[in-house]
């Protein structure tokens, strides 16, 4: 079964974007994944198909109307039946490696692209949209996150990535960020590839990598390295 990605915009041209370039877009074109859009646009209200209004409570800013978004919705689910809906909000649960992870392994993605200040909360419970964040700061819409969140699943699906294991020696896997790369030339302004990859000593090469993953992750992001630290601290 072909994973399927359906986004719910109001800007269905931004499609596919980068998913349309590299190795999204070489899978897309051999049919390992498919893209849809659909135009929020065309279940707007009246003649100028209307999509949004003014806060109620007052406020700046407008925001999308809960029965356009809730008949997009619906139009998404009725062409993809069991597929997650997903509401890109910047006050969702933040996207990580491990619910990628599930969602590559599912049937696919239906993405709310929000746009304005955000979608009436209605339409959020009644459609029992999963409300999800790629990172904290704002953006003008929510297309971008749903590139992201594409992307990052389109490259963990079968016969996507070259190798196998790319997919589980990358940031983020084990609670851990991806240890230093090097290539060609050995040595550059001064800078030398570290010995112990150039010995040909595998077991060795595996034990400095990890060890370099532990150091980077402490000292960048040691919340995820508090998953992982020994009770001793070492």
């Amino acid at each position: 079964m072909t994973w399927r990605a359906i986004v719910v915009t109001l800007l269905p041209e931004a499609f596919p974007g980068p998913l349309g370039l590299s190795l999204a877009g070489r899978a897309l074109a051999e049919g390992r994944w498919s893209l849809d859009t659909i135009a929020l646009r065309g279940f707007g209200i009246g003649p100028h198909h209307t999509v949004d209004d003014s806060p109620a409570g007052g406020g700046p800013g407008m925001v999308m109307r809960p029965d356009v978004v809730a008949a997009a919705i619906a139009a998404a689910r009725a062409s993809a039946p069991g597929v997650p809906a997903i509401y890109l909000s910047p006050r969702g649960r933040p996207l990580d490696q491990p619910l990628v992870r599930e969602w590559a392994a599912g049937p696919g993605l239906i993405l709310l692209a929000g746009r304005f200040e955000g979608v009436d909360e209605r339409a959020i419970e009644a459609c029992g949209l999963t409300e999800i964040c790629t990172g904290d700061f704002v953006l003008s819409g929510g297309e971008i996150p749903a590139m992201a969140a594409i992307d990052a699943c389109v490259r963990l699906l079968p016969g996507v990535m070259g190798k196998a294991a790319s997919g589980t020696q990358e940031s983020f896997e084990s609670d851990l960020l991806e240890y230093p790369q090097y290539t060609r030339p050995r040595s550059w302004e001064g800078r030398d590839i570290p010995e112990v990859l150039l010995n040909g000593d595998h077991a060795r090469i595996a034990q400095w990598r990890q060890a370099e993953a532990r150091r980077i992750t402490q000292q960048r992001r040691p919340d995820l390295a508090a998953r992982w630290r020994k009770p001793d601290g070492r």
